[in-house]
């Protein structure tokens, strides 16, 4: 197939964060250096390890979802489906598309998303149903033959990954590519990168693209705990993420969504739309051993199909954990292709991190730094560690340089990098 010359922009953000709830309230929380993370208020955390999390305060989808045939679908969402669904609409009030003039088969929706944790409260009844009306072990034959029955019919079609994307879908009648990559913390990154491929293949017009997250559950919880991944500064928790700081021990998880709107370049100016950003390279690749380079070789594609080096670039926005093993890797990568000239900001102070929701709301960040001309500091740095040779910026400055770039990954190893040019 031959070659199509399409060009792909952004022409619309929605955030669903825990420092502000649409686009214009997501950036005056970063400017001004606000952190949502706080002790958890939801339930009691008092048995957890770590008892805070960046939760979103006051959000109602019923807000985001206003006929009562879209409500209806409320008790078939999990808290993920319900950021991704209310962020999806913002992002297109963001874009004033009339959706009535879009051609439907040529709207496309591609989301990253991961494992939602279930909530305690629809499985505990049949838990302890299958465990003979008692607190110790769940019988098996039980659990088959009684448990079951006390789930609700609908249960799973609140936690499949893929229903994010259905969700948007059905709510928008958006008929085009229809595509979710399971891929964690690095899902909604890809998720970018091939929407983008798509509209350049002439096979969709416009994208909603984005991720969502939240593992705000006991059950969520206890698993990230497990995996040894989180601060435990219960003392301090607006403190206690700490990006490529020496004295770092963990992140903080939170919830939240981003959606971008993805369009061809001619569809976006025939209606005259806002333009954000460019999206110009694209780049993934596996670091086999957390070495750094693989990282770097993402990074490097994408800077490649983007035709500019590594000069070009105003700031990295980076994953950026605050965790001691994670964070000298995503340094490592970084440092291989921009030494230390370029710096690295990470929001994850300010929002926690959002796992499968992480790519495109901190996506959305710079887009709307290079918007208002200015990079928010990222908080808490305060100590430099030779063990992350970046530059990280502990105060804001101006934008200097057209072009970002941001990064993800995974702790398997899957890495992504897109570079995206601000529009003027």
């Amino acid at each position: 197939m031959a070659a199509v010359n399409r060009r792909v922009v952004l022409t619309g953000i929605g955030v669903v964060s825990p420092i502000g709830l649409d686009a214009e309230s997501f950036w005056a929380g970063l400017e001004r250096g606000q952190s949502g993370i706080k002790t958890i208020q939801i339930f009691d955390p008092s048995v957890l390890e770590t008892r805070f999390a960046a939760q979103i305060v006051g959000f109602d989808i019923k807000k985001f979802l206003l006929s009562k045939d879209e409500r209806r679908q409320i008790k078939v969402m999990s808290r993920t489906i319900q950021l991704a669904v209310a962020a999806a609409q913002v992002a297109l009030a963001d874009s004033k598309i009339d959706k009535q003039k879009l051609d439907p088969t040529r709207f496309g929706i591609e989301f990253g998303a991961g494992l939602i944790p279930s909530e305690l409260d629809e499985l505990g009844a049949a838990s302890y149903v299958a465990t003979g009306h008692n607190t110790h072990d769940v019988d098996l034959k039980l659990w088959g033959g009684k448990g079951i029955e006390a789930i609700q019919p609908l249960w799973m079609l609140k936690y499949l990954p893929n229903m994010l994307a259905c969700h948007v879908a059905i709510l928008h009648n958006a008929q085009g590519p229809n595509n979710t990559i399971t891929e964690s913390e690095v899902a909604a990154l890809l998720a970018v990168g091939e929407a983008a491929r798509i509209i350049q293949r002439d096979q969709a017009d416009l994208f909603l693209v984005g991720g969502a997250d939240s593992k705000l559950t006991p059950m969520g919880l206890v698993r990230q705990t497990l995996f040894g991944q989180m601060s435990k500064h219960n003392e301090a928790p607006a403190q206690a993420v700490k990006p490529f700081d020496r004295r770092r021990d963990g992140t903080a998880f939170g919830e939240g969504s981003g959606v971008l709107v993805a369009e061809e370049l001619e569809h976006a100016r025939r209606r005259g739309a806002t333009i954000y950003g460019e999206i110009v390279g694209f780049g993934a690749a596996f670091d086999r051993g957390l070495t750094g380079k693989g990282l770097a070789r993402a990074i490097r594609a994408a800077l490649a199909q983007a035709n500019i080096t590594p000069a070009d670039i105003d700031h990295v926005n980076g994953h950026g954990l605050g965790s001691l093993k994670l964070d000298a890797f995503e340094a490592r990568g970084v440092n291989e292709v921009f030494g230390t000239s370029v710096p690295v900001w990470s929001i994850k102070p300010n929002v926690g991190h959002l796992s499968a929701g992480s790519g495109t709301t901190e996506f959305a960040a710079s887009l709307l730094a290079m918007k208002h001309g200015v990079l928010p500091a990222t908080l808490n740095y305060a100590e430099p560690d030779p063990a992350c040779p970046v530059q990280v910026l502990n105060k804001a400055r101006p934008i200097a340089k057209p072009h970002f770039v941001k990064i993800g990954y995974t702790e398997m190893g899957q890495c992504a990098a897109a570079v995206c040019k601000r529009w003027e």
